[in-house]
């Protein structure tokens, strides 16, 4: 089968890359290894909203329409979302496809699935980034009397046994799953390492809607320092609750969670947990203060003080004196631990001379390093809000360009 351009994948990302074809008129196909939208519609917890307000729900020519533009879409609202969104553009989408193999040759791509092999100029990779849950090695040394889960194997806390959790990471998701946990009545023990705090609203506004406004979400990936750095930030405690509550530190201890330090080792049954809590406590409290600095600046900037509530600080992260560095896994006080340690794409299925060391594809702004293949839905692409929706959005309308430019490239070496 021949095609123009094969994306792989059929989310927000690639179908936002589908669109943008669409309106080039550049003959494409979007794969799918099983259903439009299907990571929303398996790989989710059964409570989880987007942590960003449906006003920010934007695709190339599709957008929020709905009734609560300061709300936050459920699971079952989004996969409604993109599959209307992929109904809307038509787009060209095969399901049950799963992709084995992309490989460079002779020019061109050979793209094999189990539905046969694609021919094309240019691929999209647009799978994700969020594939393989990122469980440290130590994890083989938890006792087998503990129930171990990841996110994507958490629903709910009925299917965890009565005794105490040990959730192990603190950014968006260890925060949201912590916080559900500990209010269906189990003891939470949260493990907590690098992380970003963040409030849910500030200023009488969404903390998101601050961030659009001052720019902060649109820094692009070559105006920082060390985008390598900046690509492994951990997503900032937040949650999308009808409440609009912000989920920080302080607000799970004030339910009863007990914070622990990063989990550094297990050893004959006992956890062992880093010192450093206070320290990465104090540091994303001093990030929280710059972020608030930066929107404070852009607000009398743009004569906004006078709308909105003047500005404050936040309390704090209450950090107990001497939190304790060791936790006994092995005596049935913790029955479950949560690896919310992040995620990782997989490329398995990836030529791997287009892959670094650590199995990630070599790339500058979403353009990879391999002629005719282009990244996008990973994040910070292109800028810092790339992993959300709205960032695909955006990456895609840039890349598409790249593409294109690539295409006619090709087609005027062939007229020559």
């Amino acid at each position: 089968m021949r095609t123009t351009t094969v994306v792989i994948g059929a989310g927000h990302s690639g179908l936002a890359m589908s669109r943008c074809l669409s309106e080039r008129s550049i003959d494409h196909v979007v794969l799918e290894r099983h259903e439009v939208a299907n990571s929303w519609r398996t790989e989710r917890w059964d409570s989880l909203r987007l942590l960003t307000p449906n006003w920010q729900c934007r695709l190339p020519g599709y957008s929020y329409d709905g009734a609560d533009p300061d709300g936050f879409m459920t699971m079952p609202e989004v996969v409604d979302f993109i599959t209307d969104y992929a109904t809307l553009i038509a787009a060209p989408v095969q399901s049950g496809t799963a992709v084995s193999s992309v490989r460079r040759t002779n020019g061109h791509y050979r793209v094999t699935t189990n539905q046969g092999e694609w021919r094309c100029e240019t691929v999209v990779v647009a799978t994700g980034a969020f594939n393989v849950p990122r469980v440290p090695r130590l994890s083989d040394a938890v006792p087998s009397s503990v129930t171990t889960l990841t996110p994507l194997e958490y629903r709910n806390p009925g299917q965890l046994g009565e005794g105490g959790v040990l959730v192990v990471g603190a950014s968006a998701t260890g925060v949201q799953i912590a916080c559900e946990v500990q209010r269906s009545g189990r003891q939470v023990i949260l493990a907590v390492g690098e992380h970003v705090r963040g409030p849910r609203v500030y200023r009488g506004r969404d903390i998101h809607w601050w961030m659009e406004a001052a720019g902060v979400l649109d820094e692009r990936y070559d105006e920082v320092d060390d985008i390598v750095r900046a690509r492994r930030v951990p997503s900032m405690q937040l949650a999308g609750s009808p409440e609009r509550a912000t989920f920080d530190l302080n607000a799970l201890t004030s339910i009863g969670v007990k914070l622990v330090g990063r989990l550094a080792g297990i050893d004959g049954g006992r956890a062992q947990f880093s010192g450093s809590l206070r320290n990465k406590c104090e540091l994303a409290d001093l990030k929280l203060g710059r972020l608030l600095d930066t929107i404070d600046e852009w607000a009398s900037a743009n004569g906004l003080d006078d709308s909105v509530p003047p500005p404050h600080r936040f309390s704090p992260t209450v950090v107990d004196a001497s939190p304790p560095l060791g936790l006994d896994l092995a005596g049935g006080a913790i029955e479950t631990i949560i690896w919310a340690t992040g995620f990782r794409p997989d490329y398995s299925w990836l030529d791997s001379m287009v892959l670094d060391a650590k199995g990630m594809i070599r790339h500058d702004g979403g353009v990879a390093d391999s002629p005719g293949m282009f990244l996008v839905g990973s994040p910070f692409l292109r800028r810092r809000k790339s992993s959300f929706i709205d960032g695909a959005r955006a990456d895609a309308q840039e890349l598409i360009v790249e593409l294109a430019a690539y295409l006619d490239a090709g087609a005027s070496l062939a007229r020559r």
